[in-house]
């Protein structure tokens, strides 16, 4: 960790609490800066709450008042927060930095940067990358969007470490002085227009990862969408792809290539899935670039099985097999899930209705045996199901789905819950949704014995 002395007696706005926002108070406060804690939400009886104030942090809850803005040199907020708040507008138009808390973190993080973003595929990404760092001599420590808090992270870093770092869009919108060595852009589709607006916003965000970086980094980039890139970037872009050869790594042979260096044939990669292709190949570039060796590499390549609630196997019972594929919050990755099955498939979809319809999966739903809808998207799901003469149920959540999939499934079906939907219209994250649908599994499975 660097010894950072610019938040010395500043007065600093720590907006939502959270993890990331408690994590950040404590930092700051490390750093000698006077900190408030404000979050919309009561905060009564919130243990970190109350540790925070035990400390000499002033907390400010149930509300936004524009007051806390008086004298205040900074705004640390938490991703999830729009900035079309009230609060965040007074800031803006006051000229107050506002800031995520991430770049907080790069500014103490005494190693190497390495950041992964992406419409889908970043945490298959970043894990990847993780288990590569962890088979080799080097150190990287996982951070960010993936479950680790980075200004906590940051703090444990020494020289010659590289802080691996998941970020969204959300994260990539409060950055000023942030710059990865190494940047991967795994994909960028239509996702988030309910928090961006427009398409271009989004865009805009995801590109914000390298628009610091200089001609000694790396920008990482799907070949197939290289019409996004524009020409104020400054960094060696370096590009994967499953069809063509180039610059970086690509398939030629049924084998993985870096710059015309055989990594490892196709047959030996576990990770189940063609989607996951291009994943493999932009972490084995990022990782190359880091100078992590071929050995670590192909380790991982031939041992990694993928991550929690992204296809994840959970039982066959009864010659049924059950998947939990609950990070698929959009169309593009429940379209990946439902290639991935040559078996019928029971499919659980549905959940937070941010706008957007499902004509994205029409080319994707041929293997559908019956559809179980929850959530806020039911008739838009129902009205897709009877275009494509699909049977369908409608759920009153993921653990009702399960149970009545028991009435339709047979040996040799697939039961699929990938939403296409973010969960926060009945969940709090994804993976409680995910963690509910394994118990049901499971209990499924125990009844039927």
């Amino acid at each position: 960790m660097k010894n950072v002395t610019t938040y010395k007696d500043k007065k600093v706005l720590v907006l939502g609490l959270a993890k990331s926002g408690y994590e950040t108070a404590k930092l700051l406060q490390k750093l000698g800066a006077e900190v408030t804690v404000n979050d919309g939400q009561s905060l009564a009886g919130n243990a970190h709450a109350v540790e925070l104030s035990e400390q000499g942090i002033k907390i400010v809850d149930g509300g936004h008042p524009l007051e806390l803005l008086t004298g205040t040199d900074l705004i640390v907020k938490n991703p999830g927060i729009p900035y079309k708040i009230d609060i965040l507008k007074q800031a803006a138009e006051q000229h107050i930095p506002i800031i995520t808390e991430v770049e907080l973190a790069y500014r103490i993080n005494e190693g190497w940067t390495m950041a992964v973003t992406g419409t889908n595929g970043k945490t298959t990404v970043t894990s990847l990358i993780g288990d590569m760092f962890k088979n080799s001599n080097k150190t990287g420590l996982l951070s960010g969007n993936i479950g680790y808090v980075a200004s906590k992270v940051a703090q444990q870093t020494d020289a010659d470490d590289y802080m691996i770092t998941e970020l969204s869009s959300f994260q990539l919108m409060g950055i000023q002085t942030y710059r990865p060595h190494i940047a991967v852009i795994t994909n960028i589709y239509s996702a988030h227009l309910d928090y961006h607006g427009t398409q271009q916003e989004y865009v805009q965000a995801k590109m914000n990862i390298a628009k610091n970086q200089q001609s000694d980094d790396y920008l990482i980039f799907n070949l197939d969408q290289k019409e996004l890139l524009s020409d104020d970037i400054k960094s060696d872009v370096i590009f994967f792809s499953t069809t063509e050869e180039t610059n970086g790594s690509y398939i030629k042979d049924n084998k993985i290539y870096f710059q015309g260096e055989k990594i490892i044939g196709l047959a030996e990669v576990v990770l189940p899935g063609q989607h996951n292709l291009e994943n493999v190949l932009a972490s084995t570039a990022a990782c190359k670039l880091a100078g992590i060796s071929d050995d670590a590499i192909t380790q991982t390549l031939r041992t990694f099985k993928g991550i929690s609630h992204r296809l994840e196997f959970v039982a066959d019972h009864a010659g049924i097999k059950y998947y939990n594929d609950s990070k698929a919050t959009n169309t593009l990755a429940a379209s990946f899930a439902l290639a991935a099955f040559q078996q019928p498939i029971h499919w659980i979809c549905g959940g937070l209705d941010r706008g957007n319809g499902f004509e994205d999966l029409d080319a994707h739903i041929s293997r559908v045996k019956h559809m179980y809808i929850v959530g806020e998207t039911t008739e838009k799901l129902r009205i897709f199901a009877q275009q494509h003469d699909i049977a369908y149920t409608i759920c009153r959540d993921v653990k009702d789905a399960v149970t009545q999939t028991a009435a339709h499934s047979e040996r040799g079906d697939v039961v699929l819950l990938s939403p296409a939907c973010a969960s926060w219209d009945q969940y709090k994250t994804f993976e409680v949704r995910g963690d509910e649908f394994i118990q049901q599994v499971g209990e499924l499975c125990r009844q039927n014995n």
